[in-house]
């Protein structure tokens, strides 16, 4: 019977909403550097990098101890589980060096996208066997909010009611488990930007999956002022021939949040998507700027889009790593006017609009 259910305390609610609060503050977002150790190799093999775990700790020190203007720019960073473990030259805890920053470090929990039984081509997110257990030990490890991302594809006839729904009641076992144990869950459902699908399909399969996501929420018991969204940016697909600009892309988004999205979610964190340096910037910039009701803060949680210039800069060498942390803290400011619609845009880079497009991601 509704309203017949055991519910989190007042004090676990208090707490969800105040970290929620705080990785959405104005001007700030996340960092997302839970790259796998495969997708860190490509990542380095770009550079001509070996992928080993000392370069791949030396890469993520560059990020952590940038100049301090990224305190003003990062609330929170998403870690993978190799690097919540490592340490700085020093010996310090990435954890360590990131709480005394004031930013709160994040982690993904999901364990990887599996093929979905009954489909074509669609997926499911597999780790909830152990996931409470894990969010135990990665709380007392010093996580505050975890990631984890269900994957959809626009096809002639996808993505079905059944990829959609699985992918729903998934991110909301995941979310009930991470409140449990006083992780803010990062819900994130993304639809590929793969295909040649217009943007207005693309803003009607966003309102459906994020329609089902909130009911699969609502269903769970979700305490929805401790989470935050990390949605895909309504665009058409990369090879569709008519392209959509910042203004299109803006409208398109915002609608669709509008139409989907309840008010007591505290704040959207966009995924980049594939979309180059600059891209990522100018349109979240354009959502902020767009007139128009907008209860949630809307923010970044970008991978590429924050690191692409970094990286190359940085190109593996010890010697490189100032000019890797200018290049960081450069798209980590420009991102941060973004989303308080202040970005004026042409900012340049090593990579600042490169395409970052990777078709069918992996993670």
């Amino acid at each position: 019977m509704a309203g017949n259910f055991s519910y989190l305390t007042p004090e676990q609610q208090a707490e969800l909403r105040e970290t929620a609060n705080k990785i959405v503050a104005p001007g700030k977002g996340i960092l997302a550097a839970d790259e796998s150790t495969g997708t860190m190799g490509k990542r380095l093999q770009s550079i001509g990098a070996e992928n080993t775990e000392e370069l791949r700790r030396k890469y993520r020190q560059l990020l952590f101890t940038s100049d301090k203007l990224m305190d003003s720019c990062i609330s929170g960073v998403i870690l993978f589980h190799e690097t919540l473990y490592q340490k700085a030259d020093d010996g310090t805890p990435f954890v360590k060096i990131l709480q005394n920053r004031g930013i709160i470090p994040g982690i993904k929990v999901d364990t990887g996208v599996v093929p979905l039984m009954g489909t074509i081509d669609e997926s499911t997110t597999q780790g909830l066997d152990d996931l409470g257990k894990r969010c135990a030990q990665y709380y007392k490890d010093g996580c505050r909010f975890a990631k984890w991302r269900c994957v959809l594809r626009i096809r002639k006839d996808a993505p079905t009611a059944l990829a959609v729904l699985e992918n729903a009641n998934v991110l909301a076992r995941y979310a009930t488990e991470c409140q449990k144990n006083g992780i803010v869950p990062i819900v994130e459902p993304e639809i590929l930007p793969d295909g040649e699908h217009d943007i207005v399909t693309c803003q009607k399969v966003t309102e459906k999956v994020l329609a089902a996501v909130y009911k699969a929420l609502s269903d769970h018991n979700v305490f929805l002022e401790g989470t935050l969204l990390k949605p895909n940016m309504v665009t058409p697909g990369q090879s569709c021939p008519k392209k959509a600009d910042a203004i299109e892309i803006a409208k398109a988004t915002v609608t669709a949040l509008q139409r989907t999205v309840p008010v007591a979610v505290p704040g959207v964190v966009f995924l980049s998507g594939g979309q180059s340096e600059e891209e990522a910037s100018v349109n979240l910039d354009a959502m902020n700027k767009l007139n128009g009701k907008k209860p949630w803060a809307l923010t970044f949680s970008y991978g590429r889009a924050l690191q692409a210039s970094a990286i190359k800069a940085w190109g593996g060498k010890d010697e490189n790593c100032k000019a890797g942390q200018e290049e960081f803290l450069k798209r980590a400011k420009a991102n941060s006017d973004a989303s308080l619609g202040k970005y004026a845009g042409g900012v340049k880079g090593a990579a600042t609009e490169d395409t970052l497009f990777v078709k069918n991601h992996q993670y």
